[in-house]
């Protein structure tokens, strides 16, 4: 496949040399135009040596094969990566000051953009107007992904994965219509809010979860395309719409209703707070305070451990056979530090008891993630990559969740 890769001029550049490799090593004939700004990024030197091809960004290069038409006629998909907002602008209002958006401006097969710039930059007005003009000409713009950015900032606005980018640009260039639903055709199960362990028929053990942040897991899993089931303990938001509810109130219901789910899923996120213990014994009236009587004594016993639960089933359990093995299975770790450790510490712990595949770090507090709209996630992993940070609102921290995960799938999976 004759494919164009246009390099805008951001310091995610240096990430597209990765997505470069990817489309040679799997047999693709690609030509690079950077912008000219990119080139003080990433030189000319490294796009040739890495593509095999002549390199530049000029129309009065080799005028005589009128490369400002060619190219964009010949090639069989362009991607754009990183797609600066000024790229973004001058692609959707029609410019031709350079060959890539002239060679934009040929094109007769599909085209992929892959956003990277500054929160504010993505968030104005004018860049999500020019990116609704270019997705309503038919041209495929990613949504980018969330967290560290240039300097100590942190929302959407991060360059996709380059695997991430490369099986968009496949799945478009094979006509598929699901190139940015990563989890098409996928079910995921995801456990949200707060278990209940009831004392009496009128007190219960519980804790400080809203269900924002699964309810959000489960909007940006429906949207990525997904079949989704909300396994709802108590929460302060309704769940979506489009999405297959199983209420639950304990953590032993929750796990009746999980390893239920779980036999049919592709995924399964274990986003609720799950009480640790419950009372051994529940009273069948309502526990008075008495002037003459003690104070009650209320022993607790353990409550079992799901997320482990669900890892051992899946690994070991014949009766569940080979299908489950690439099931993908994600916990969440609210953690406090202590004079033992801190938050990391404890939670690289938790992710080598529990060989869960991804975990989730929130650091709580009584004024920090439970309750709240906005989050500060790590997300680490079994195999060992590199802690992926992710903040802002707990919409934008689940789209980056989502698609971490899509990425953990595919990454498995064989590329067509």
């Amino acid at each position: 496949m004759r494919i164009v890769l246009g390099v805008g001029g951001g310091i995610a550049a240096y990430k597209v040399a990765s997505l470069l490799r990817l489309f040679t090593e799997a047999g693709h004939h690609v030509t690079v135009i950077p912008t000219e700004a990119a080139t003080r990024f990433v030189g000319v030197a490294t796009w040739e040596a890495l593509s095999g091809n002549p390199v530049t960004n000029s129309v009065f290069d080799e005028v005589h094969q009128v490369n400002h038409v060619r190219l964009g006629h010949e090639a069989d998909l362009i991607v754009v990566a990183p797609a600066t907002a000024d790229l973004l602008a001058r692609a959707a209002t029609g410019q031709a000051n350079d060959l890539l958006t002239n060679t934009l401006l040929m094109a007769r097969g599909p085209v992929l953009f892959a956003p990277a710039m500054h929160t504010e930059m993505w968030q104005h007005a004018a860049t999500r107007a020019n990116v609704e003009t270019l997705r309503g000409r038919g041209v495929a713009v990613l949504e980018p992904a969330s967290g560290r950015l240039t300097g100590a900032d942190t929302g959407p606005g991060r360059l996709p994965e380059p695997e991430a980018i490369f099986d968009a640009a496949m799945a478009l260039a094979q006509g598929k219509p699901d190139y940015q639903l990563p989890l098409a055709g996928k079910t995921v199960t995801i456990s949200a809010g707060g278990t209940r362990e009831p004392l009496d028929p009128v007190r219960f053990l519980g804790n400080r979860s809203s269900g924002k942040q699964g309810v959000a897991l489960a909007v940006a899993a429906r949207n990525a395309g997904a079949t989704v089931r909300l396994l709802a303990a108590h929460m302060e938001v309704p769940p979506p719409a489009g999405v297959e509810v199983v209420t639950v109130e304990t953590a032993l219901q929750l796990r009746e209703a999980a390893l239920a789910a779980a036999v049919d899923s592709d995924v399964v996120i274990m986003a609720a707070a799950v009480a640790d213990f419950r009372p051994a014994e529940i009273s069948g009236t309502k526990i008075k305070k008495r002037d003459d009587t003690a104070d009650p004594v209320i022993t607790l016993v353990r409550n079992p451990d799901i997320l482990q639960e669900l890892v051992e089933l899946r690994d070991h359990a014949p009766e569940y056979g080979a299908a489950r093995r690439g099931q993908l299975i994600i916990g969440f770790a609210a953690e406090t530090g202590d004079g033992q450790g801190d938050v990391l510490a404890y939670a690289e712990a938790k992710l080598k008891r529990k060989g869960c595949d991804l975990l989730v770090l929130n650091h709580v507090g009584t004024d920090k993630v439970f309750g709240q709209d906005t989050n500060s996630v790590v997300i680490l992993a079994r195999s060992g990559a590199e802690p992926q940070l992710a903040a802002g609102t707990k919409t934008e921290v689940s789209a980056a969740i989502i698609t971490r995960i899509g990425f953990e799938l595919n990454r498995v999976s064989p590329r067509a």
